[in-house]
C-alpha cells in the first residue's frame, strides 16, 4: 500500500511537470521508480506507458495545433535507435544501468541549469535525425527521451500551443512504439500492470493541474527547481 501511494504521488508530479514544460515525465519519475519496481526494465516499461497516457490526454485536446510536417523524420530516427537500445537493455545488468542513469540525471540537470538557452539549433533535417537518434537512445535505455527532442521542437515551433501539441504527439507515438518493443522483450509484466492501475489516477490529476498552470505562469522558476532536484537525485542514485 505504501508503494502504491508513492507511485500515485510520483505520477501527479511527473504528469504536472510534463504538462507545464512539455517534457520531463520520465526524468521525474525514473528518479525513484527503479526502487519501486522489481527490475530496471519493468521500471522503464511502466514509466513509458504512464507517459503515453499523459501525452494522449494533451494530444486529444490540442490536436488542431499539431505540426505533422515537423514530426515524421525525427520519429523515424527515434524508433530505429530506441528499438535497438531496448533489445540491448535485456543484456545489461541493473546495477550498471542505475549508475548510468544517475550520471544522465546529473548531466541533464547541469544542462538545463547552465547550458540551455545558450545553444540555438536550426530545425533542419540533419537536426531532426541527430535529435531523434539521441532521444531514441535516452528513451530506450532510460525512458527519458525528452531533452534532445525538446531542443528540436523549441527551434521548429514558435507558438506555445503548436509546440505543446507537436511534442506531445511525438512522445505519444514514440511511447506506443517503445511499449510494443518492451512487451516483446518481456518487460511488460504483472507488476507493470498493477503499477499502471495505481498510477493512472495521478497522471490524470497532474495533467489537469498542469493544464491550468500552463495557461497562467512562467515556467522558468519551475524548471530551475526541478533540475536542481534532479541533480540531487542523480547523486543519490549513484550513492545508493
Amino acid at each position: 500500500m505504501e508503494a502504491s501511494i508513492y507511485l500515485l504521488v510520483l505520477c501527479i508530479g511527473a504528469s504536472f511537470v510534463q504538462r507545464v514544460t512539455g517534457f520531463g515525465f520520465g526524468i521525474f519519475i525514473m528518479t525513484w521508480l527503479t526502487a519501486l519496481m522489481p527490475s530496471y526494465g519493468e521500471a522503464t516499461a511502466l514509466s513509458g506507458i504512464l507517459a503515453l497516457c499523459t501525452s494522449l490526454l494533451v494530444t486529444i485536446r490540442m490536436w488542431r495545433h499539431i505540426q505533422w510536417n515537423h514530426l515524421w523524420l525525427i520519429l523515424i530516427a527515434f524508433m530505429a535507435v530506441a528499438g535497438v537500445c531496448i533489445f540491448a537493455l535485456a543484456q545489461i545488468h541493473d546495477a550498471v544501468l542505475n549508475v548510468v542513469l544517475g550520471c544522465v540525471l546529473i548531466f541533464a540537470s547541469i544542462y538545463f541549469l547552465f547550458i540551455n538557452g545558450h545553444i540555438h539549433l536550426r530545425p533542419t533535417r540533419a537536426t531532426q535525425v541527430v535529435a531523434g537518434s539521441l532521444s531514441g537512445a535516452m528513451g530506450g535505455f532510460f525512458a527519458m527521451q525528452g531533452p534532445p527532442a525538446v531542443l528540436y521542437f523549441l527551434a521548429s515551433e514558435h507558438d506555445k500551443n503548436q509546440y505543446m501539441a507537436t511534442v506531445q504527439t511525438y512522445f505519444l507515438v514514440g511511447n506506443i512504439g517503445m511499449a510494443l518493443v518492451r512487451a516483446a522483450n518481456g518487460f511488460v509484466t504483472e507488476a507493470v500492470g498493477w503499477g499502471f492501475l495505481y498510477g493512472i489516477g495521478g497522471v490524470i490529476v497532474g495533467n489537469v493541474i498542469g493544464a491550468l498552470v500552463f495557461k497562467r505562469i512562467s515556467i522558468e522558476l519551475l524548471r530551475t527547481i526541478v533540475y536542481i532536484y534532479l541533480a540531487i537525485s542523480g547523486v543519490m542514485i549513484l550513492l545508493r
